[in-house]
């Protein structure tokens, strides 16, 4: 007998509200992501643009910045170099979405995860509860004596 797969409201218990800020110009694209991350017990803010991203990730401190690597003022790249290098974003964990097969330029620059264009929820959810887990990982590991 196979153990059953935990439901969305388990899994929100593991992160409870944990804010996740996403890059996304299109408004039918955000409702569908609000949707998506709201469903599974995320809180979700959006920037339209990489400049924007950065200051709002700057203010907000989000577990998680999901971009493309297409959006304007500042790509979703040269976003998550620059996230990753700065000590009050380094914690966030960026996942980046492209049609471009880009996984080895995302992750050159720090990317946590890559997903290519088109994704389904299933895969965006499956993608954003790993990196949660793995942030929490990394809380609960023990300090080197």
């Amino acid at each position: 007998m196979s153990t059953p797969e935990p439901d969305r409201a388990e899994l929100s218990a593991l992160h409870p509200r944990a804010l996740i800020l996403v890059v996304e110009r299109n408004p039918v694209v955000q409702r569908l992501e609000r949707f998506f991350l709201e469903q599974a017990g995320y809180t979700v803010e959006f920037a339209s643009d990489g400049r924007s991203a950065l200051d709002r990730a700057r203010e907000l401190r989000p577990s998680i910045v999901v971009t493309e690597i297409m959006v304007p003022v500042l790509d979703g790249l040269s976003l998550c170099r620059i996230l990753k290098s700065e000590a009050e974003t380094a914690h966030a964990c960026v996942l980046i979405f492209s049609h471009l097969h880009a996984e080895d330029r995302a992750r050159e620059v720090g990317a946590d995860a890559f997903l290519l264009k088109p994704f389904s929820e299933e895969r965006l959810i499956e993608t954003v509860e790993n990196l949660i887990a793995s942030q929490t990982e990394k809380v609960e590991e023990p300090a080197d004596d």
